[in-house]
């Protein structure tokens, strides 16, 4: 089968092989941004048009503020949430919302502008669950009764360093490792052995941006992309040797979104007026292929889809052509928002509780169903559709609608 340039983009960016297919059945969600880490879910069978109310509540939680989204696996759902300077990472039963187990422990869920609470979303990996406080504790639980397995602290184990508005990644599992920023200076990104916190190789000085590594081939070599506050690194997983480094300065150090990587491609991209770049990488360089301010996004990712970007840029939700970076159309129907994709449609949630489907298509913005789930202080973690269901969370709540049909 012949394939041009773009449609070969968009099959590598669909099927680049990651830990979690080997284990994932059916339509699982086991980590940030799904299965492949790309924020596009394989699911087709599910309900594409609402009542003005939305889809049928099949239940809701209070889980604790926070920022983190949610993994599904095997019937479960992992989140985390801060009730009183308590740090809590919950499991729940994803057909009756009911708590299986609950792990607690002290945690500071204050910020300097008023977003408490962690923004960590869980990492499951087979028997094990991976998340990280906002100060730094790094934990692996046993998925099926929160047991705790191992426990390091990002500062006092590595000396890392705490970001402003505290650590936002979410751990990558890479085969037997398990990869993340510290901020520490000589070991900005470390890789431990998954099964028992031994670290395997720890290097770097960048201190931690908010986004969350990703793994990819290059050039023969498997290789991670890490997001730093002072821009994208690109190091083989082997070793974590730096292949390469591209500077990317964004005011406050907000390096939030998750990278992109397509082909022998990388997109990037920042709020506060930074913008967006493309790079085209090799073993030993990443260079510009092209940058703009089109696309700016603040804390979550774009989704890349067939020849084209869709997201936040700031509050416009807006469509780029991934070749030129042009503008296909923008729409501010949803304010600040975040986003997934399935089945060729757009799910959007906006930071006040609107929830919503739409084509992902360059031809323009085509709504087909919109409802407005929550109240009040809606957070930005993104939506997730997981096996017929979806789940959006407030400050400090949870609910599960159902999209099955059944």
């Amino acid at each position: 089968m012949n394939l041009n340039r773009r449609q070969f983009a968009t099959a590598l960016a669909v099927s680049a092989p990651t830990f979690a297919q080997a284990q994932t059945e059916g339509f699982d969600w086991p980590q940030w941004r799904g299965p492949r880490r790309n924020g596009i879910s394989a699911e087709k069978d599910f309900i594409a048009q609402w009542p003005k109310e939305g889809p049928r509540r099949q239940w809701a939680a209070t889980v604790g503020i926070g920022f983190s989204s949610v993994s599904v696996a095997n019937g479960k759902l992992y989140t985390m949430g801060n009730v009183s300077d308590v740090d809590h990472v919950m499991c729940l039963d994803t057909t009756s919302g009911k708590l299986l187990w609950d792990y607690k422990y002290p945690c500071s869920a204050a910020d300097p502008n008023g977003y408490p609470g962690p923004r960590c979303t869980p990492t499951v990996d087979g028997s094990y669950v991976f998340t990280v406080s906002r100060n730094g504790h790094l934990l692996c639980l046993g998925a099926a009764n929160g047991a705790l397995v191992w426990t390091k602290s990002l500062v006092n184990d590595f000396g890392g360093f705490i970001p402003q508005w505290g650590f936002a990644g979410s751990p990558l599992v890479e085969g037997n490792l398990l990869i993340l920023e510290t901020g520490a200076a000589n070991r900005s990104v470390v890789a431990l052995e998954k099964q028992t916190g031994r670290v395997v190789w720890a290097n770097g000085n960048y201190r931690a941006g908010y986004s969350s590594p990703i793994a990819f081939d290059l050039a023969r070599e498997r290789a991670v992309a890490v997001f730093s506050a002072g821009g994208l690194t690109g190091r083989a997983v082997t070793n974590g040797r730096v292949l390469w480094h591209y500077n990317w300065a964004t005011s406050y150090d907000v390096n939030a979104a998750t990278p992109i990587v397509f082909d022998d491609k990388v997109f990037i991209s920042s709020g506060y007026g930074v913008g967006c770049a493309l790079l085209q990488m090799s073993a030993t360089a990443a260079r510009l292929v092209w940058s703009n301010k089109a696309m700016r996004n603040h804390f979550n990712s774009c989704v890349l889809w067939q020849g084209h970007l869709y997201g936040f840029d700031e509050s416009q939700l807006r469509c780029l052509d991934d070749i030129t970076g042009a503008v296909k159309w923008s729409t501010p129907a949803y304010g600040k928002g975040s986003l997934m994709l399935a089945d060729g449609r757009l799910l959007l949630y906006g930071e006040r509780g609107r929830l919503g489907l739409a084509d992902a298509s360059p031809a323009g913005f085509h709504e087909h169903a919109a409802a407005q789930i929550l109240g009040g202080n809606s957070t930005w973690a993104p939506p997730v559709l997981s096996n017929g269901r979806i789940y959006c969370r407030s400050a400090a709540d949870l609910v599960c609608l159902d999209v099955s049909g059944k």
